[in-house]
């Protein structure tokens, strides 16, 4: 009987030709050669915004293909904004001589239209040197005489104004703006226009203390000046209900925002932070038509509820820095003390002799150092 072997008829290996590649796993799978150079490279500058989708990069030594991402569009913080249209412009005023003559001539006028009338005193027209006149009394041409020249000397009189150097006034005609007059002097502005005093000189507010952080967020009581002035009078007027307490808000909010440090805490600068609180007052504030000069901290406190813990806590501080003073000149004192009698031969001592001066020395030092403190 024949048997035949198995193992005799499949194929033997080839020794010396190339092994066959096994079967795929994954059928659209890629293989992508990275560099080797590229697995240890560190990014030394930072990529710019794409402005469209970003290209994520793969991560290195993986063979992972790039991915895009869509960004997130970032929103920034509104500006305050105001009517472009509403800006400070010159009012039409007259000189104050126009409103002083058209007044005079409307008491003319009166006392004429009373004299033509019949009804003007003797006295009066004796004084203003008037003949006698029966006159035909009130009548109808006598009364629209009245009233015309009654109504020019209320113009004239009633639109005189005299304005005072840093003062200005906001007209406005129904609700309407305008314009500003920032005339010095006696002038004639039309009765019928609404006047709102405005002070333009330069102001300093100093604050009560409003609550602030320093960096590492403890709270804070800080006193500030500001010093500040209008400079668009029509947006200070009308851009906003009440332009200094839209100031106020302004420096709580850049407070809120802003770190303080307090004086002798090394950690910043009160110039830093009045110059960082100048910057953003000014921004805040600028559209309304204010101009902001400086923002200074004046007085910086702790607020009541830390005021305690953190006093305690720079007290320990400065009691640790005058123990490690004390400390570092005590030592300093015994090893020049040591040094000198060595060195000029007064004593020899072995180790545990000068362990044991050494360590008579520092009592001695530091009990010297304790009545003098």
């Amino acid at each position: 009987m024949n048997t035949t072997d198995n193992t005799s008829s499949s194929p033997t290996p080839d020794p010396e030709g190339p092994a066959p590649r096994p079967a795929r796993l994954i059928q659209n799978e890629a293989t992508t050669e990275i560099p080797v150079h590229l697995l240890f490279r560190d990014e030394a500058e930072p990529r710019p915004v794409p402005v469209g989708p970003a290209v994520v990069a793969s991560r290195a030594g993986t063979g992972e293909q790039p991915r895009l991402r869509r960004p997130f569009p970032a929103k920034a913080r509104p500006l305050a904004e105001v009517d472009p249209a509403l800006v400070e412009r010159p009012a039409p005023v007259l000189p104050g001589a126009a409103g002083v003559f058209a007044g005079v001539c409307g008491a003319a006028g009166c006392a004429a239209a009373s004299w033509w009338a019949g009804v003007l005193p003797p006295l009066a027209a004796e004084a203003l040197r008037l003949p006698a006149h029966a006159g035909a009394g009130l009548g109808p041409a006598q009364w629209a005489a009245y009233a015309g020249a009654g109504a020019l000397g209320l113009f004239g009189f009633g639109g005189l104004a005299r304005g005072r150097t840093g003062r200005a006034w906001v007209l406005g005609l129904f609700g309407r703006y305008r314009g500003t007059v920032r005339r010095t002097g006696l002038m004639w502005i039309n009765p019928l226009l609404l006047r709102r005093r405005v002070d333009v000189r330069l102001r300093h507010w100093r604050s009560e203390p409003m609550p602030a952080a320093d960096g590492s967020g403890v709270g804070l009581r800080v006193v500030v000046l500001v010093v500040w002035r209008v400079r668009d009078t029509a947006r200070a007027t009308l851009g906003v209900e009440d332009h200094e307490t839209y100031l106020r808000e302004c420096v709580e909010a850049a407070l809120a925002r802003i770190p303080v440090e307090p004086p002798g805490t090394g950690r910043g600068s009160v110039e830093a932070a009045g110059e960082a609180l100048t910057r953003r007052v000014a921004r805040d504030a600028g559209p309304i038509g204010l101009e902001v000069y400086s923002v200074q901290p004046l007085r910086i406190e702790y607020a009541p509820e830390v005021a305690a813990a953190m006093n305690r806590r720079r007290i320990a501080a400065l009691d640790a820095q005058h123990r490690a003073t004390v400390l570092t000149s005590v030592v300093d004192s015994v090893e020049d003390t040591v040094t000198r009698l060595t060195m000029r031969g007064l004593v020899e001592l072995d180790d545990y002799e000068r362990k044991a001066l050494v360590k008579d020395l520092t009592v001695a030092f530091c009990a010297g150092r304790g009545e003098q403190g």
